[in-house]
């Protein structure tokens, strides 16, 4: 069985950030404004070390010391929300974030919630918003051309939505993109690949459990925050959820000793 060794960081996957009425589903893609500020407070008091993505690879590969709780926070699809609510609350706090874009739906509707009768649509960040972010110190990853599932999807089909996407993104910034997160952590050894022809640094998924040395950088495990999750349930997933789920045990496996390319 694979053993991750050394030190770890809990990179952490939240969605949205805002205001919402009380629900049963897709829990995982909603955090209360309020219990958001709570858990950034809650990471100060505690001692956490933020890290931002760079500085958490450079850790991981050895090229600098990584901090006891150090962490990552990470912010899928770019909703319009994260500038109202979690941006202030990170400026506050001088913690850094990742924010996946979606290239092709700036400044759209999240329409691939209508599937779900009732379920409210949120916008996306428009270019603009995205570049003011950025120049405040948000690290912008891609997330995508169309929110397509990859793992599904023919070779050919799965490099235009990396390779298109991050070029798309780095018109819109004027800098280089260096980061991925498979959307719906839908992903296959053939993405890997790609991923790392494309460009990229490193790759986050959906896969449970806190990221060690030995994880390749284009399968980075994360622990989903939900909408449910108190004081306590934070804790825990920060201080002690640590132990991989069976399929990142076996993506471990298999990419023991890969090397991500470029």
């Amino acid at each position: 069985m694979f053993t991750p060794s050394g030190p770890r960081v809990s990179i952490l996957m939240y969605h949205q950030v805002g205001v919402f009425a009380p629900m049963r589903e897709h829990r995982a893609n909603y955090c209360d404004h309020r219990r958001f500020g709570a858990q950034m407070d809650l990471l100060a008091r505690l001692g956490y070390r933020v890290l931002g993505l760079d500085d958490a690879l450079a850790g991981l590969r050895g090229e600098r010391p990584l901090p006891a709780r150090a962490l990552v926070l990470t912010f899928d699809d770019a909703y319009d929300n994260f500038a109202e609510y979690a941006w202030p609350v990170l400026e506050r706090h001088g913690f850094p974030a990742t924010v996946y874009a979606i290239s092709g739906w700036l400044g759209r509707r999240a329409e691939w919630f209508a599937k779900d009768p009732g379920r409210p649509i949120p916008t996306l960040m428009s270019a603009g918003r995205l570049r003011e972010l950025h120049a405040a110190g948000i690290t912008i990853g891609s997330h995508s051309v169309d929110h397509l599932k990859l793992g599904t999807l023919d070779p050919e089909a799965q490099r235009r939505q990396l390779v298109d996407s991050r070029a798309a993104l780095e018109d819109v910034l004027g800098a280089p993109v260096r980061h991925l997160c498979y959307p719906f952590g839908s992903f296959d050894r053939t993405t890997v690949h790609l991923a790392g022809e494309a460009g990229y640094r490193s790759a986050t998924t959906c896969l449970r459990g806190a990221a060690g040395p030995d994880d390749h950088p284009l399968v980075l495990p994360r622990k989903a925050i939900s909408f449910g999750d108190d004081r306590l349930g934070y804790w825990w997933k920060l201080a002690v959820k640590h132990a991989p789920k069976p399929e990142l045990v076996e993506w471990r496996r298999r990419l023991a000793g890969a090397t991500a390319s470029g």
